[in-house]
């Protein structure tokens, strides 16, 4: 039997595991009907205990394809958490029930308690302001698949880098590659908290803070766009003056690479215009398609399923 792996943190997968995860996903698309029955008569438990749309989704579709079934929830208040029972509870629960769990919650470290009472592999959806490995994942395969390779890339975060947990969780899995440059753009509000700028100087990463969207484009491979998110906010007001710190519209893109790409984690409110959607350069609906994909390697990789 293969030992039990969990993915809370993006750091859990080795840069070697990762680069796997991302031929396997390559193939998928590749050869899809190989893998039709690969999971057949396994079952995905999705545990959201916060709204998602693309996530709990994409990960239903994941297990779908790939022969499997899925059984879960999709809000706090459909489980028995609105009965006041424990995270640690509830997941030994669903082991009973389910041979792999994602699970996503609001509060920071949720998965994380859920995989120390858990008998099947825990899959981290997204805890609060902390982590959100599958997006990282997902952003990782849109990049190698529209890029071609890591090296060299100077990539653009842009909008809330404070509570953003992709931008976060995207951090820790590119300083781990060679020659990777960072440009960080936000109101000095919603910055990158201090523990991930430790982590880009520990790391001997090249990156930078800049305020003005429009002087960073022209230099850029990679925009990574996010939204100021309103469920983060303590204070409705501060929410207010920051949501429309940056917004990106097609005129803009006039100044940028013919190549760069324009990613986004969705869902999106102001900060992209839909006048973007038609440029060649918006890559956000394809990155949520190749959600699917790689989220369907990482099931087969902690089920063992060769």
């Amino acid at each position: 039997m293969s030992e039990l792996r969990h993915l809370i943190n993006i750091t859990d997968l080795s840069v070697e595991e990762i680069d796997h995860l991302i031929a396997v996903a390559d193939d998928i698309i590749a050869h899809p009907e190989a893998y039709w029955d690969a999971c057949a008569h396994k079952k995905l438990a999705t545990l959201f205990f916060e709204p998602s749309t693309r996530t709990r989704l994409s990960f239903t579709a994941a297990m779908m394809e790939l022969g499997g079934n899925v059984l879960g929830f999709d809000q706090a208040a459909s489980s028995s958490t609105s009965k006041g029972e424990s995270v640690s509870d509830t997941i030994v629960m669903a082991c009973c029930y389910a041979d792999i769990v994602a699970m996503r919650h609001p509060k920071e470290g949720a998965p994380f308690v859920g995989a120390r009472h858990s008998t099947v592999p825990i899959i981290n959806a997204g805890d609060g302001g902390h982590f959100h490995p599958t997006q990282t994942l997902t952003d990782l395969l849109t990049i190698h698949r529209k890029k071609g390779d890591f090296k060299g890339l100077t990539i653009g975060l842009c909008g809330d880098l404070k509570f953003g947990r992709t931008v976060h969780s995207l951090i820790e899995a590119m300083i781990r590659y060679e020659d990777i440059h960072f440009v960080m753009i936000s109101p000095e509000e919603l910055d990158l908290p201090s523990y991930i700028k430790e982590q880009l100087n520990k790391a001997g990463v090249d990156w930078r803070e800049v305020s003005s969207l429009e002087e960073a484009l022209p230099e850029l491979d990679v925009l990574y766009m996010t939204r100021v998110q309103k469920e983060r906010f303590f204070n409705e007001e501060d929410y207010i003056r920051l949501k429309d710190s940056f917004i990106l519209n097609r005129a803009m893109l006039s100044t940028a690479k013919d190549d760069m790409i324009v990613m986004h984690p969705l869902p999106r409110v102001n900060e992209i215009a839909i006048d973007v959607d038609d440029d060649p350069r918006a890559t956000y609906f394809y990155q949520a398609l190749m959600g699917k994909y790689i989220r369907m390697a990482l099931i087969l990789f902690l089920l063992g399923i060769k």
